[in-house]
């Protein structure tokens, strides 16, 4: 069992899965230009040492493969974690004396998930500062046009008014001076609806954030738990030991005992929102600056030698995206069991979490991938995902070569598409209005729909628009469909290399609205994944690709001998 993130920092280097740097390096732009190449090639684990205008080193890409994210869950696979929960589910497991004999030392480890209330101060509470500084703390700017520091790895204790229930969750923290920060909670998230309860009551809302726990705490604050299940108790079954968890020193919430730094403080519902970011997020867009409530920050804990965590999010593959694949497989055995057609679930990195989904589906009846469907839809998070490709049962939907030979084999034009509207990931950028819009299913499993046209091959086309008029790509589509009888056309943008899959799938992830940008020609398909413009139907302004300095590359790239790092493809 992990104790602490220093331990899992422990076990990082004796697995040789972490690179110690001693160089000096800033933690504006130039650690987040290092880690994207450590992470993009598949890279360790970075602890950076000695970093600009701070005592505390920085923990980087800690999770960021899935070996790392098997060792910090305590796991040999993310899989086998979901087998012990299917275990537990299974109902035919308790059903005669024998079977319930074999299940004690399972349900033993249930006694693990209560975390434990101490009345002592902890690790965390080691130093204590009431005169507060944040600049004293390593946070980095990761990209160029983020509108300043984030606090990008907090884990965001609350309390709700009236259950007094705790909550935890991830929110990033946008630096506004040196003791207050943004406090960035979507409107569907639990930290809102518990803000919205303090705002009624008209009473300020106490907050803590717990900045570096072990990876079973950090993980089970992005889970996506039903909001009256505690966050700690995933945490203390994956880690198979309770938390420990401590008073805060300025209010009443509780936090991880062994927390690295734990920031205390109030948000005052009955102050003026404050305007924070732009942020280059996980989607490798920049989320537009929005309103949103100010994080007072009135003390400051942390250990004596504090490791202070942080990740960078933008284009997959990135640390984010390991943690979404620890969520796909562990939450996997609780779909199936509320969908009994369901059989396996892929949420490729591309996707960046809401924006795929490819399930495959045992078909007992007709219309049973798109029961599939509008079921996943309608539970929790699940109502974000863009894109849901479903296949029949045989067919790997881990091995994305299969799953297209079986989407050109069997999608037979708007036959195999459904189409349904409702709520989408704040974060989406191409709906025409923010939240809300149309999610796409494509039906891929063999069905006998009519037959399709003649000449049309079971292949797929992308297409370079280089755009400078409204609607050019969709128009562009139409012509090229009418001279080529592909199953499938993608049209991107003509900076996009079509040679590139992997970020021709990702724009086609992150640009449709499937009402708008789906052409169809017979049984034929056009996609327009290329930017969309205002006159396009837009009530948004599309955010830009996040995309590093020249001169930041450039100088990365000339100190690279320094990191001591060694060769890696940038």
């Amino acid at each position: 069992m992990l104790h602490d993130l220093q331990d899992f920092v422990k076990k990082l280097e004796s697995e040789g899965e972490l690179k110690q740097i001693d160089a000096e390096v800033s933690p504006e732009l130039e650690i987040t230009e290092i880690t994207d190449r450590v992470s993009k090639a598949n890279g360790p684990a970075l602890l950076f040492r000695n970093v600009t205008g701070s005592r505390y080193p920085v923990l980087m890409n800690a999770m960021g493969s899935y070996k790392r994210m098997n060792l910090g869950l305590g796991a040999e696979n993310l899989d086998d974690i979901a087998a012990e929960i299917e275990q537990y589910i299974d109902l035919k497991n308790y059903l005669s004396i024998s079977k319930l004999i074999q299940s004690i030392p399972r349900l033993f480890r249930l006694l693990h998930v209560f975390p434990k209330r101490s009345h002592f101060r902890g690790a965390c509470q080691k130093v204590i500062e009431r005169d507060v500084d944040l600049s004293t703390l390593p946070v980095l700017q990761c990209w160029p046009e983020d509108a300043g520091r984030f606090f990008t790895l907090p884990l965001v204790f609350t309390k709700d008014i009236r259950t007094k229930q705790q909550n935890v969750g991830m929110y990033r923290l946008q630096v506004l001076d040196k003791t207050s920060t943004g406090m960035h909670w979507h409107k569907h998230k639990d930290g809102s609806e518990i803000y919205r309860g303090y705002a009624e009551a008209k009473q300020k809302m106490p907050i803590s954030v717990a900045l570096g726990c072990d990876p079973a705490i950090t993980y089970s604050a992005t889970a996506p738990l039903p909001k009256m299940i505690d966050e700690m108790m995933m945490a203390g079954w994956l880690r198979k030991s309770r938390v420990k968890m401590v008073k805060s020193i300025t209010n009443d919430i509780y936090v991880p005992a062994n927390a690295e730094i734990v920031l205390e403080g109030y948000v005052d519902p009955a102050e003026e929102l404050v305007l924070e970011g732009p942020f280059g997020d996980h989607t490798g867009y920049y989320s537009l600056a929005d309103y949103y409530p100010r994080f007072h920050v009135t003390c400051i804990t942390h250990k004596k030698n504090a490791i202070y965590p942080a990740t960078v999010v933008g284009k997959p593959p990135m640390e984010d995206c390991y943690m979404a694949k620890a969520t796909e497989r562990i939450f996997l055995p609780l779909l199936k069991m509320q969908i009994p057609e369901l059989v396996d679930l892929n949420l490729p990195l591309e996707g960046v979490f809401h924006n795929c989904a490819i399930v495959s589906v045992r078909g007992n009846y007709p219309g049973s991938a798109r029961k599939v469907m509008n079921a996943m839809w309608g539970m929790g998070q699940m109502m974000y995902t863009k894109l849901i490709v479903a296949v029949e049962e045989t067919v790997d939907v881990q091995n994305l070569a299969a799953v297209r030979d079986a989407v050109l084999k069997n999608v037979n034009g708007m036959a195999s598409l459904y189409l349904s509207e409702g709520p989408l990931d704040a974060l989406d950028h191409s709906s025409d209005r923010a939240l809300y819009g149309s999610r796409l299913g494509v039906d891929a499993t063999p069905v006998p729909w009519p037959a399709s046209e003649e000449n049309v091959t079971n292949t797929f086309q992308i297409l370079p628009v280089e755009k400078s008029q409204p609607f050019q790509g969709r128009e562009e589509l139409k012509e090229f469909m009418k001279q080529h009888f592909d199953k499938f056309t993608i049209a991107v943008d003509s900076d996009i290399n079509p040679g590139d899959l992997s970020t021709v799938m990702w724009k086609v992830f992150n640009n449709i609205d499937a009402k708008r940008d789906i052409v169809l020609l017979g049984s034929r398909i056009g996609i327009d994944a290329t930017k969309k413009l205002r006159e396009e139907g837009l009530t948004r302004d599309w955010p830009n690709d996040i995309v590093m300095t020249d001169a930041v590359k450039t100088y990365v790239e000339e100190r690279w001998n320094e990191y001591g790092i060694g060769e890696i493809n940038s």
